[in-house]
């Protein structure tokens, strides 16, 4: 299964659909937000700190998360209104385009969980999924977008076996 979907030309058609779907779907809401220019996290972080996801005995779940929400999240919430808003808008763009598909992807199931952990459900866990099936495909997910150009112009250019790198992209050090 998995060496279809990284090489098989129909499975590219399929991760197309589904890159297509999510990019959408990250690339809008976050134009919203960034439209809208009043996005603000503060109410949500705040829930995060005063309702933490709690498990069945009735303690927190992700406490180091919900420290890292108080004292860095919280006093620095200016830069996570902007972060959050702008990093949807590039996760949509990537994904749509096809471009740097991985990166997008990666950086799209790192907001998904970072949601998850606060509590918030909504479309994550489907996201996350389809996330996973991306990123899983691996060049063969961004093969009918501007990866397709832009992997090898950057294995060729900028990993070009020079003398300032140990190994060519194709060699693997002996162990």
């Amino acid at each position: 299964m998995m060496n279809w979907l990284r090489t098989n030309k129909y499975a590219s058609g399929l991760l197309l659909i589904i890159r297509l779907y999510l990019g959408y779907e990250w690339f809008i809401h976050g134009l919203e937000k960034v439209r809208g220019g009043a996005f603000d996290a503060t109410g949500f972080l705040n829930n995060i700190i005063a309702n933490p996801v709690k498990g069945p005995d009735g303690t927190a779940l992700y406490p180091i998360y919900n420290s890292f929400i108080e004292t860095i999240a919280l006093p620095n919430v200016g830069i996570i209104n902007i972060l959050i808003p702008w990093g949807e808008v590039l996760v949509g763009l990537g994904l749509l385009l096809g471009l740097f598909t991985t990166a997008a992807v990666v950086s799209g199931l790192l907001m998904n969980f970072l949601f998850v952990f606060g509590g918030t459900v909504s479309t994550n866990p489907a996201m996350i999924i389809l996330g996973f099936i991306i990123l899983a495909a691996g060049a063969n997910a961004g093969k009918l977008g501007g990866d397709y150009y832009l992997l090898p112009w950057i294995k060729g250019t900028i990993f070009k076996n020079n003398k300032h790198s140990r190994y060519s992209i194709d060699e693997q050090p002996a162990h």
